[in-house]
């Protein structure tokens, strides 16, 4: 690891109050989540995390289920960037179930929080991203060429006794992306880079047979997708490592180039440990299939999408931060500014 790391996946949490804490842990508890104490996240905490792990700026999203919440949520996330603008990007969240709400956001995001790319759940109150009544809100983001993180639904209840961020994530991510093909959305906005959590979860493993199967005439597909565009716009999405190293990443690679590989950590939440995420990303680096450069590259991937947070980090570090001149993790040493 041997160049300036971004992580894509990294989730915050305004400051709440004990209460606040401890409702929420008995949800958690709920839903079968078992987390031994109620969580609480803290920038300075983050930060020295980031500094053990070699990880120079954290792009944060949080997607309250409430508009006011979510634009309460946005706001913090734009104080911390502007307090730490090396350190922090913002992916702003929107409203997915009230287009009006979400276009109103994206507007603001860009215009006075200065965001650097958005964040979606793929199941918000009950739309999904294919969902026809989001049309404008794609049209508003592929206008924008808008890098878009997308993310399974982190409060869905638990299934066969198991808490959904173990298992079902991957497969709402697939089911929600697979639905946004049929849909034409990344057929009519090819402008928005789409980042999909957790390598995409189980779509690239299915990836194969949507190609092979995807438009036989016993499957409905109103919009004529073809076979080639399954193949080219599933390869034109990116995806993040967070929790999947390393078995991930070989059908990963099956699906996208290996330069739409970005790393995520999927920091800042009580089911990540500092443990599991050095697991994941010391799986990263020692991964065969790769170069060491192409594994090295994972890191700074996603730079290519968010040219105001690289013009941060070039800002801070005095140096371009492409293939061509990549710089040693001790020159990320130093103050949080």
């Amino acid at each position: 690891m041997d160049g300036c790391w971004i992580d894509v996946h990294a989730h915050f949490t305004p400051p709440t109050s004990f209460g606040d804490r401890e409702a929420r842990w008995h949800a958690m508890q709920e839903a079968k989540l078992t987390v031994p104490e109620p969580f609480e996240w803290t920038p300075e905490s983050t930060l020295s995390y980031l500094d053990k792990a070699g990880i120079a700026m954290q792009m944060l999203s949080n997607i309250p289920k409430q508009l006011d919440a979510l634009k309460d949520s946005n706001d913090y996330a734009a104080l911390l960037v502007a307090k730490y603008p090396s350190r922090f990007g913002l992916l702003a969240a929107l409203p997915t179930n009230n287009p009006a709400a979400a276009m109103a956001e994206i507007d603001r995001a860009s215009n006075s929080l200065r965001a650097d790319g958005y964040a979606v759940t793929c199941n918000y109150n009950g739309v999904y991203l294919g969902d026809s009544s989001l049309n404008d809100v794609w049209s508003e983001l592929n206008r924008r060429h808008a890098a878009v993180f997308v993310h399974p639904d982190a409060y869905a209840p638990a299934s066969l006794g198991r808490p959904s961020p173990l298992i079902e994530v991957a497969f709402e991510t697939a089911r929600t992306v697979v639905d946004m093909l049929y849909a034409g959305i990344f057929r009519r906005y090819p402008k928005i880079r789409f980042i999909l959590a957790h390598c995409g979860g189980a779509l690239p493993v299915l990836s194969g047979r949507l190609k092979l199967l995807g438009t036989e005439p016993w499957v409905p597909n109103p919009n004529k997708i073809t076979q080639r565009e399954i193949r080219e716009q599933l390869a034109g999405l990116y995806l993040d490592t967070a929790a999947t190293a390393p078995t991930g990443i070989a059908p990963a690679l099956l699906m996208v180039p290996p330069n739409h590989l970005v790393y995520g950590a999927d920091c800042g939440v009580p089911c990540s440990t500092e443990s599991t995420m050095e697991a994941n990303k010391k799986a990263i680096l020692s991964y065969a299939g790769l170069t060491k450069d192409q594994r090295n590259a994972i890191g700074r991937n996603v730079l290519a999408l968010f040219p105001a947070a690289a013009a941060r980090l070039e800002r801070k570090h005095g140096v371009p931060l492409d293939s061509r001149h990549p710089f040693g993790i001790n020159r990320l040493s130093g103050p949080h500014h």
